[in-house]
């Protein structure tokens, strides 16, 4: 068969991982491996739940060769194999667009981390670091014809027909003089023990090793003697089954490490070994650095299902939460049906079970974190805290613990606060706890509202996450503490003086009112008298308590994919002690007025963040009033 073109992704990933991506090159043989333990636990499952394979038997084992005159080296397995639409798919292209997506937004510095191959899910690319040709022969369980899949790691493969006895993929390295040294028995036992240790079957190393026969030849020198050896170099155990006193620290690290390609430590892990009514292990870990496809909607599950030791499936989301994405590690169970379909697992009432038990461990993990070591619960939310927060909005039955794990930042201390400590400081008399929404942080720090809020001694909590809103209007309250948007009309009554006003100031303050609605018409739901204002904010707009915040609307409006929301007209809160209020209180020039009352309600916007919607006529009018 003739040449076939890379995918462009494929392409431009070949080009960043020969010419810039990678600087620890020895991780090719550990993503080789990896590849080759799925493709066994792909088969193992198969053999015992599809009806055409059903008692296939095999001795699950990968076999490392190589020729150092060559310079060849060959990764084997006996795993599901590959036909001819597979090596296409599975070689020819990346399936994720959330993997697309992450290449084409790469930056410089990031190229340069050696991990990111794993994290994309294609693994395989990483041998042209090393190869300066990639040869694959592989035979699909259950079929008779094997197919050769070869590249040079530029724009072409091609595939043709080969022969293999037997099922399983066999991967040939043409080594490039950088990869050379790898074709040596000494560097590929050190890398397997570093790296695939913990793989749970078999890792082979093939080698010809030299000795000396106790004979001479006929001139009387030592014969020497080729014999050709084979060995286990990994100790073939599934970590998770042995018990938490046997395993080190650092076993526990590497075999992360190793497992869900990262080179950084994870934050902590969480191993347990649940009896009862369900037995099942779990073994999870908390990433150091959020997973970069963390927000895409077909981002990578990090956990992987077994039963009974048997792979299942390492890509169903609903394992756990979609909020709790980021959690990388295993689920063992002892009761599950090996036949477990997807449609199953979704409705299983033993997996439902070890779903709940594993949400509420991680949970009472990350609470103990959050209580003995405030410095690594820091470091966790500096990654995972909107997640969490997601969590909120979804899972009701541990909304209580979530509300304990989250954090904001606050007007009254650097950093996050959690809510415990926020009420801990409220002040005596104070009956809500006091937030406000927005999309940037230092625009909500400056906010003209703030002001009167930090006079009283009360804390505001600052919610510049994009689903603060949501999430805070459905929970409604903590521990009996109702939440209050200072930038809404509830919070407004919570400010007011309790000495009452004069039917004099009550007379001037509507008139006042009146005179702005006049000149903003339907610009504005309502004017209001403000009284949190300092002296020198003219007004800001906030919106009724019943109607979405702008941060809301702006969510809403990409939601709606381009369709026109309905606008949600804001309420003028205004100052009456403020020089431009008092000018248009006294003045009788309807135009004078309409300018003046369009120039304040657009730098209340401004003050928010957001752009007038004509800011040519905003121009135009503050030129003519400074004229």
């Amino acid at each position: 068969m003739g040449k076939k073109q890379f995918k462009t992704e494929v392409s431009d990933l070949l080009n960043l991982i020969i010419h810039s991506l990678y600087s620890n090159r020895e991780i090719f043989l550990r993503e080789l491996i990896s590849n080759a333990s799925d493709a066994i636990d792909k088969l193992k499952y198969l053999s015992l739940t599809d009806e055409k394979l059903k008692g296939f038997s095999f001795e699950p084992c990968i076999n490392i060769s190589f020729d150092s005159d060559k310079k060849t080296l060959t990764i084997s397995d006996n795993g599901i194999g590959m036909d001819e639409e597979d090596l296409n798919n599975n070689l020819g292209t990346i399936a994720s667009s959330g993997t697309r997506k992450f290449l084409e937004g790469l930056k410089d510095d990031a190229r340069k981390d050696s991990n990111l191959i794993g994290q994309f899910g294609v693994g395989f690319y990483s041998a042209f670091m090393v190869a300066k040709k990639v040869e694959v022969v592989s035979r699909k369980a259950g079929e008779e014809t094997a197919f050769r899949w070869e590249s040079e790691g530029k724009s072409t493969y091609s595939v043709s027909e080969a022969q293999r006895d037997s099922q399983g993929s066999d991967i040939t390295l043409y080594l490039n003089d950088d990869g050379a040294d790898y074709a040596n028995r000494w560097q590929l036992e050190t890398l397997i023990k570093k790296y695939s240790d913990h793989i749970a079957y078999p890792i082979y190393l093939e080698y010809d090793q030299e000795h000396y026969k106790d004979e001479k030849d006929s001139e009387g020198n030592p014969v020497k003697e080729v014999e050709h050896k084979r060995e286990q170099i990994n100790s073939a155990s599934a970590l998770w089954t042995r018990s938490k006193s046997s395993i080190k620290d650092e076993e526990y690290k590497e075999f992360y490490k190793n497992n869900y390609s990262d080179s950084e430590d994870p934050l902590f892990y969480i191993h347990t070994h649940a009896e009862g009514a369900t037995e099942y292990t779990t073994l999870f870990y908390i990433p150091a650095k959020a997973p970069f496809d963390m927000y895409y909607a077909d981002y990578r599950p990090g956990v992987k299902l077994y039963v009974k030791r048997v792979y299942i499936t390492d890509d169903d989301k609903e394992l756990l939460p979609t909020y709790l994405r980021f959690v990388r590690g295993i689920i063992d169970s002892e009761d599950l049906p090996l036949n477990v379909s997807r449609e199953i697992l979704q409705e299983n009432r033993i997996m439902s079970a070890i779903r709940n038990g594993s949400v509420k461990k991680l949970l009472s993990e990350f609470k103990k974190i959050a209580d003995n070591n405030p410095e690594l619960y820091e470091k966790f939310i500096s990654q995972y805290n909107r997640p969490l927060k997601e969590g909120l909005y979804g899972d009701y039955a541990n909304r209580e613990t979530l509300l304990e794990l989250v954090r904001y930042k606050s007007t009254a201390v650097e950093g996050y606060t959690s809510l415990a400590s926020y009420k801990e400081r409220m002040k005596d008399g104070q009956s809500a706890i006091y937030y406000i929404t927005g999309s940037k942080e230092n625009i909500l720090r400056n906010s003209p509202l703030l002001a009167s809020y930090k006079e009283k001694g009360y804390e505001v909590l600052i919610m510049d996450d994009d689903i603060d809103d949501i999430v805070t209007e459905m929970v409604h309250e903590y521990k009996e503490l109702p939440f209050k948007a200072i930038n809404k009309t509830g919070a407004m009554d919570d400010m007011k003086d309790k000495d009452e006003k004069s039917e004099e100031e009550k007379k001037e303050e509507s008139a006042l009112v009146e005179k702005l609605k006049k000149a903003l018409g339907e610009r504005v739901k309502d004017v209001v008298i403000s009284s949190r204002l300092s002296s020198d904010s003219a007004a800001v707009i906030v919106m009724d308590e019943n109607d979405p915040s702008l941060q809301m609307q702006k969510i809403l409006k990409q939601m709606g994919g381009g369709e026109e929301m309905p606008e949600v007209k804001p309420i003028l809160e205004v100052n009456p002690e403020n020089g431009m209020i008092k000018k248009i209180d006294q003045s009788t020039d309807d135009a004078y007025i309409a300018s003046l009352a369009s120039v304040i309600l657009d730098q209340a916007f401004i003050a928010e963040g957001i752009m007038p919607k004509d800011p040519a006529a905003f121009v135009r009018e503050v030129t003519r009033l400074l004229g």
